[in-house]
């Protein structure tokens, strides 16, 4: 059986190293929220001088511009060629439709680089090999798709 003053001074040990973690734990937290608001406070500024700097380039360019208006100036100007007809011109669809396959297939190949980078990393074998085959199958479901219906023939 343990003596009465060692029991009391291991309850005082205990209760003071008990209120210090306790204090110490509430004080990182400041910290780190000081922190947090800190790194967010340099971005809004760095926005706020991004903002402020373009607002004073157009307002110089606007001060010190010349401003004479002449009705050779006031007309629409198209590659060099007087505008003659309507302004409306009719396009093909099909052009629309390769612009969006291609950045459909750009932006898939940028996903490319970091799996590639990811999978080279121990451990993430597997799953993102996995993970990137059902990603492709999207693709070629998709490309599949627009070669039936006819979207990838040119003429």
């Amino acid at each position: 059986m343990r003596e009465p003053t060692v029991v009391a001074a291991a309850r005082a040990t205990h209760h003071a190293t008990t209120h210090t973690a306790t204090n110490s734990a509430a004080t990182n937290a400041a910290t780190n929220a000081t922190d947090y608001f800190e790194t967010y406070s340099v971005v809004g500024l760095l926005a706020v001088l991004g903002v402020l700097f373009v607002a004073v380039a157009f307002g110089a360019g606007r001060l010190l511009r010349p401003v004479v208006p002449t009705p050779e100036k006031l007309l629409t100007y198209e590659c060099g060629v007087d505008p003659v007809g309507e302004g409306w011109a009719h396009t093909q669809v099909r052009y629309y439709v390769y612009a969006f396959l291609y950045v459909i297939f750009a932006v898939d190949s940028i996903f490319l680089f970091p799996w590639a980078t990811v999978f080279a990393a121990p451990g993430y074998g597997a799953t993102t090999l996995v993970e990137m085959f059902v990603f492709l199958g999207f693709l070629a479901v998709g490309l599949l798709y627009a070669y039936k219906k006819g979207v990838l023939a040119w003429l």
